[in-house]
């Protein structure tokens, strides 16, 4: 751990460290293998300030910063990455309404959502709109006093199990001035499920496609004005690649731990594996990436708290970095368990499922190397 720390944010890092060592790792596995939504465990974060880490206090939030969330997600994600994810997801929606609804929806929806009383989720993409967000079709027509939905999302972490949605929807001509964003009740009719898709990793939470015909909502639900949600969008994918970043470094670390514990007790050719040559290589490469990782997730969640103006160029970068990094040092922990490492019983082979579709969502790994680059050529 860097020393840089404040003794607030070591005590916030030992709170979401002990929440993680007793309600998520030891039932990880479990849910990974039975697809369990963990509902109630979710819920029970609320008590700890985890439903609103970067809301402010006034509505329930903890109104701590970003690199603070980034602590928490390290550490949860120790305990379960897939879980921890989705609490990042529900984050991120509760930050959008804190940051751009009015003072009424603040007061109406936040404490519910800090209470964790409703659970969120955020629907941006789109089957025939990833990367390019801003060809969204779903689309939201104003009719007097309410607004009527129709069209699709894809790939909605939460989906059917969640009490309200954040939802990108076209009020406008093409492109990304057109888009505004609302909120949308699970019980709000004409709203509904696909099934839950069948997935590589990420199996604690659910996934499914969500369908609006002809769902009715009062204009009331319209966060900010008409046309601004694109931009409230991206500026909550700011601090949600960080926060994606951090269960990737939390990943990585959980896996490198159990690496090392392995290599110190696995024996052969009469003695331990940890004692030749080309595992401690691998141990020091691990921990090197490990703690370039962490350092460049720091740094950025820092730059994000300062409202720095290459901010958004540093959020790519970590999450870019960390990302791939977290994938293959998780993976190479697993080579260093070797058959063993291939089974369930190990936790490892999780892992690396669960984080490789961190190097996808968020913005996939190529089109944080066009933000990169674009920042880059405009200064």
């Amino acid at each position: 751990m860097t020393p840089e720390l404040t003794e607030d944010q070591k005590l916030i890092l030992e709170t979401a460290s002990a929440f993680a060592s007793e309600r998520l790792r030891p039932f990880a596995a479990e849910w990974d293998e039975k697809r369990r939504f963990p509902v109630d465990v979710i819920r029970s974060s609320a008590e700890l300030g985890l439903a609103g880490i970067y809301v402010r206090e006034d509505v329930g939030g903890s109104g701590l910063s970003r690199l603070d969330a980034v602590l928490v997600f390290e550490q949860l994600s120790m305990g379960c990455v897939s879980t921890a994810a989705f609490l990042s997801i529900h984050n991120m929606c509760c930050w959008m309404i804190d940051a751009f609804a009015s003072e009424e929806m603040r007061v109406e929806w936040l404490p519910r959502l800090t209470s964790m009383e409703l659970m969120a989720s955020y629907c941006l993409t789109e089957p025939g709109a990833g990367s390019d967000a801003a060809g969204l079709r779903t689309r939201a027509v104003r009719d007097g006093d309410d607004y009527v939905i129709n069209g699709g999302k894809a790939f909605i972490s939460g989906a059917g199990d969640s009490d309200l949605y954040v939802v990108m929807a076209r009020t406008g001509d093409a492109g990304a001035k057109g888009v505004s964003a609302f909120i949308v009740l699970k019980e709000d009719k004409g709203l509904s499920f696909g099934a839950n898709e069948r997935k590589m990793g990420w199996n604690s939470q659910p996934t499914r496609q969500v369908m609006f015909e002809d769902v009715r909502i009062p204009a009331s639900r319209r966060i900010g004005a008409e046309g601004d949600g694109f931009r409230f969008a991206m500026a909550g994918l700011d601090g949600g690649r960080l926060n994606i970043a951090a269960c990737s470094l939390g990943g990585m670390q959980e896996a490198q731990n159990r690496a090392l514990a392995y290599v110190r007790e696995r024996r052969q050719f009469g003695q331990a594996i940890s004692d030749f040559q080309a595992v401690q290589f691998r141990l020091a490469d691990m921990e090197t990436e490990t703690q370039a990782a962490r350092t460049l997730l720091y740094q950025a969640a820092r730059a994000l708290d300062a409202r720095a103006p290459d901010a958004t160029r540093w959020c790519a970068m970590a999450k870019r970095f960390v990302t791939d990094t977290g994938f293959k040092v998780a993976n190479d922990a697993l080579q260093l368990h070797g058959g063993y490492g291939y089974l369930s019983d190990y936790g490892v082979e999780r892992i690396v499922r669960d984080l490789r579709v961190h190097q996808i969502l968020e913005g996939t790994n190529e089109i944080m190397r066009v933000i990169i680059s674009r920042d880059m050529l405009r200064r």
